[in-house]
């Protein structure tokens, strides 16, 4: 027992240092007509939901810090009656066994990390809320498509992923994946600027894109199958479920009564208005975060 004491005071110490200098003057929230809104106020509709989709800007170091709050508090309202599970597109379906292997302490974090492919920012920005998942005895879903095929697809197109083995298919979503629906396809080519050069290799693209959203939209829906009443926070960037498209509308494919929460969090020199032609309707709350913040990566 003060063994497991001391590696709670421990990890606390972490994370307070990991985002010592970032507070709420860093940010404001917003549900998704603009009108202010709290972190309880997200943790209290995270009570209703099946999965709470935290979409980032990957070097945004307010909103790691507001991913790892959410998820304390979230455990802190709802761990004692909900298994709660934190689900990451940072980690691919190929390294789960790594993972839980880690999260059991059956290996130690270096051989952890060794063999899981993490990202370059993943102590600064991911570890704390990994450690706090592993401090709690939660599990991690690696949810991602291995990236090795997600650039199969974006060099051959959807149709070359027929060719890999049954079981190189069991690390991605059930073939053939969804493809992208009309809003998130014209969301995509606005976002590259239009249809223009060769439409062919962006329609390719888009096809890649969306595989990482169907495997981890597929995950999640997995585990919701297998585990009753359970409630996912996942990470994601902001593109994979901004106005809820992408990874969540693809989870509504597989399990269409899912209650799903989109938090979407983006930097903004102008963090404190909230503009409702940029900003309206890009998730269920959208959180505005100071871009002066120094980078976190």
């Amino acid at each position: 027992m003060f063994k497991l004491f001391s590696l709670f005071i421990l990890l606390t110490i972490m994370i307070s240092l990991t985002f010592a200098q970032i507070s709420d003057v860093n940010y404001r929230i917003y549900d998704a007509q603009g009108n202010p809104a709290t972190i309880n106020r997200i943790v209290d509709v995270a009570g209703k939901s099946d999965v709470v989709f935290l979409g980032e800007n990957h070097d945004d170091a307010v909103a790691h810090y507001l991913q790892l709050e959410i998820f304390k508090r979230t455990l802190e309202n709802y761990a004692k009656s909900r298994k709660i599970a934190l689900s990451m597109e940072m980690f691919e379906r190929d390294v789960q066994i790594v993972l839980d292997e880690y999260l059991k302490d059956l290996i130690t974090e270096k051989k952890f990390l060794d063999d899981s492919r993490p990202w370059k920012n993943y102590k600064t920005d991911y570890r704390p809320l990994v450690e706090l998942a592993k401090q709690n005895r939660l599990d991690i879903i690696a949810a991602n498509a291995p990236r090795r095929y997600v650039n199969v697809v974006s060099r051959n197109g959807r149709d070359s992923l027929n060719q890999l083995s049954p079981e190189a298919k069991k690390w991605l979503a059930p073939l053939p994946y969804a493809p992208a629906s009309a809003s998130y396809s014209k969301k995509f080519t606005d976002l590259r600027g239009g249809m223009s050069g060769d439409n062919h290799n962006l329609a390719k693209i888009l096809d890649s894109q969306t595989l990482w959203d169907a495997t981890m939209a597929h995950s999640i829906a997995e585990y919701l199958k297998r585990n009753k009443m359970a409630l996912i926070i996942h990470l994601n960037g902001t593109f994979h479920t901004e106005n809820r498209l992408g990874t969540a509308e693809q989870l509504l494919k597989f399990n269409p009564k899912a209650k799903v929460l989109v938090v979407t969090m983006k930097s903004d020199d102008n963090f404190t208005k909230f503009d409702k032609l940029k900003d309206e309707n890009l998730g269920d709350f959208v959180i505005l975060t100071d871009a002066k913040v120094p980078r976190s990566f």
